[in-house]
């Protein structure tokens, strides 16, 4: 029998492909109610389930332990696992048994999410039935399908973990910087978790712009800056502009682009690497890269209208990410006016207002904590208002080309149920006020 560790949408997920396959499986959650529990009930998940505190108990007959990530190895349940001798898989491993075709993995701290994306929309545009699943959202025992001729997986530390054996076609570490030593010892240790992908892949592809990964063995590389003749992909500065180069041929520029920033010339340079590696048109990767804009609520393009383009990053909900932001889009534009505020975390915010009041020409604030920002930003024009649909609408007159960007580098919650909601505000009253134009 086997024993699914967690109700999340993993174990849910696992749950469901046990079920539909007639094997046989138990359930154990220490929460009383975990998050899928109401949709196991419906779906008949539930004949042979435990929920509350851990103990020894739940091991009897089991053969093999499907563990939600979130599950760290220091805690009991996992201790008895292994004095046990019972094999602990993650769901990325139970579902590299089933796959039928190429399997593509995606690791990294930052910018996972985006290469997977990227990547699985350059696929589909080039006709292949590509899957874009694993940490980005969708999980992958529910995305097994014999029709698939791709599998894109973005794939955290935490799957790695439990993971202990896989088959990928190729697989790349965007980057490496401190993250989760919540759960890992040391950095040391978080960075070996990282570098694991590669032991997995039939080609690794490496970007040498991670000092981490410069000793890895890999059949493909990438690179901003750089002249290595190893480099399949690399992209160069030229004043404000990135230009993309493969094999010295140039394909694209950050211009043609509708995301921003040097982070998202590296997520390109990955996803051209990773596409090549399969096969996929140079061509057609170029007008998908073109055509892509980011992921929701995550420096997310959303419209030009009269010359001003419009960007969300309703995610930001700290000072350094809108920092990032900031920075990303200076690169691009002169004029630049942003939408901030929220409920302001406990952090230090004088670096992001000194940036703010360099290269910011307009700001527009909204939420809890706009009376506080106000005083401490000295930008050419601040206005503060109640709403986001009277943000769009100030910073739409403020703006004089350029770009008009909602960062909040705040919570949502004075306002919202959460990012997403906001996000889906911002953006639903930036294509009003377009119609209102006409």
């Amino acid at each position: 029998m086997k024993l699914i560790l967690g109700l999340g949408i993993t174990g849910l997920s696992v749950a469901r492909f046990f079920f539909k396959n007639e094997i046989s499986f138990r359930i154990a959650d220490t929460r009383q109610e975990p998050p899928m529990l109401e949709v196991s009930k419906k779906e008949g998940l539930l004949n042979d389930a435990y929920f509350g505190d851990w103990n020894e108990n739940l091991l009897i007959g089991i053969s093999e332990v499907i563990i939600s990530p979130g599950i760290a190895e220091s805690e009991d349940i996992v201790i008895w696992i292994r004095n046990k001798n019972i094999s602990i898989i993650s769901d990325i491993e139970l579902f590299g048994r089933y796959a039928m075709s190429p399997i593509i993995g995606i690791t990294g701290s930052n910018g996972k999410s985006t290469v997977t994306q990227l990547l699985g929309e350059m696929a589909l545009a080039d006709g292949k039935n590509a899957v874009i699943c694993g940490n980005i959202g969708k999980p992958v025992m529910d995305s097994l399908s014999d029709e698939a001729e791709l599998y894109v997986v973005e794939l955290s530390s935490y799957q790695l973990d439990y993971t202990n054996k896989l088959s990928l076609l190729t697989g790349v570490i965007t980057n490496i910087t401190p993250d989760h030593l919540d759960r890992y010892s040391s950095f040391s240790e978080y960075i070996s978790s990282k570098l694991s992908i590669y032991k997995y892949c039939q080609f690794s592809t490496v970007n040498l712009d991670v000092d981490l990964a410069n000793g890895i063995d890999g059949d493909n590389y990438y690179g901003i800056e750089l002249s290595n003749l190893k480099c399949d992909f690399i992209a160069k500065q030229n004043g404000n502009t990135y230009e993309v180069f493969h094999k010295g041929n140039r394909l694209i520029t950050s211009d043609d682009l509708k995301v921003v920033g040097r982070h998202n010339i590296e997520n390109l340079l990955a996803a051209l690497t990773l596409g090549h590696r399969f096969g996929l048109s140079l061509k057609v990767m170029t007008q998908a890269a073109i055509d892509f804009k980011g992921l929701e609520h995550r420096l997310e393009f959303v419209s030009t209208i009269n010359d001003i383009d419009y960007y969300n990053d309703s995610k930001s909900t700290n000072a350094i990410s809108t920092i990032t932001a900031i920075n990303a889009l200076f690169e691009k534009y002169n004029n630049l006016t942003l939408i901030a505020g929220g409920i302001s975390k406990k952090e230090d915010y004088s670096e992001l207002f000194k940036l703010i009041n360099e290269k910011v020409n307009a700001v527009v604030l909204i939420g809890e904590c706009s009376s506080d920002f106000s005083k401490q930003i000295t930008a050419p024009h601040v206005e503060v208002v109640e709403s986001m649909k009277k943000a769009v609408s100030m910073a739409t007159s403020m703006a004089e080309g350029g770009a008009v960007l909602l960062s909040p580098g705040c919570a949502s919650f004075d306002m919202f149920n959460n990012f997403n909601e906001r996000g889906e505000t911002f953006k639903r009253f930036v294509l009003e006020e377009n119609k209102s134009l006409f």
